[in-house]
């Protein structure tokens, strides 16, 4: 049973590869937005909300893997009757799409990774650790409002104070709830797959900002160099969300790749 929604656009019939994006930890599908119309132009996409957010909301079970957001792709995958698809994930949705190349190679044409690594940094940990700080005493609102400051640039965000006010506003009312999100950081935290990146064989582009203030671009740097079948793609701004606050270069070095990794 798959349990879990999605959607799917752009293009369809045979011969028409598919294109999997899966965000960080917010969760939400949306996230890609900024690379859906010009992906779907010549793939099949699926984005889709991670279980215990969004249109997938409710409980997470215990214990919580990255292996079980993996699963939850490939579940995807079959109900939508896709043998091998070109996977896309930021932060968290990377370490998803390592755990799939690992456990299910077969089913991965291609891997874009965005601002993640084969273990978490002791500075993103800070970072995390001072956001929960927030949930806990102060609040969702807090811990919502400083969502932006890890995000996006400084200058970015002051030029765009409505738009900000926005994502505040519907980050507060859609927020995943304290134990989902606990358990979702547990999650990436256990990950560590540094001694296995050299059994990677997938074809990669691993893309980061140099200005993240969250997951610094040198964890980029250091999984590429690892990895067997990986080129470094950096952006020397837009922040952790540089996908979205300045699209056009990465979307353009996304569809380059992804022409070049095209099965057959």
């Amino acid at each position: 049973m798959i349990g879990l929604r999605y959607e799917a656009t752009g293009r369809d019939g045979a011969g028409v590869e598919t294109v999997v994006l899966s965000t960080g930890l917010g969760g939400f599908g949306a996230f890609w937005r900024p690379q859906l119309a010009g992906l779907a132009e010549r793939y099949r996409v699926i984005a889709y909300d991670h279980r215990g957010c969004g249109a997938n909301a409710g409980p997470l079970p215990d214990p919580y893997a990255i292996a079980d957001m993996a699963d939850d792709v490939l579940a995807i995958l079959d109900d939508a009757a896709v043998e091998r698809c070109h996977f896309v994930g930021h932060a968290l949705g990377g370490l998803v799409g390592l755990e799939l190349a690992l456990t299910a190679s077969e089913r991965v044409a291609s891997l874009t990774l965005v601002n993640a690594w084969a273990a978490v940094s002791s500075h993103t940990l800070r970072c995390f650790e001072a956001r929960l700080a927030l949930l806990k005493a102060v609040g969702v609102e807090a811990y919502v409002k400083a969502q932006p400051i890890f995000l996006y640039s400084a200058a970015f965000a002051a030029e765009r104070e409505d738009a900000i006010a926005r994502e505040v506003a519907h980050g507060i009312e859609t927020f995943q709830g304290e134990d989902t999100l606990l358990r979702r950081v547990g999650a990436l935290k256990a990950f560590d797959i540094r001694d296995r990146l050299t059994e990677i064989e997938t074809p990669t582009l691993v893309a980061a900002a140099r200005d993240d203030v969250l997951a610094p671009w040198t964890a980029s740097r250091d999984l590429a160099a690892a990895l067997p079948k990986a080129r470094l793609w950096l952006q020397d701004e837009g922040g952790h969300a540089f996908t979205a606050a300045d699209p056009e270069p990465f979307n353009e070095e996304l569809l380059r790749f992804l022409e070049e990794s095209r099965d057959g």
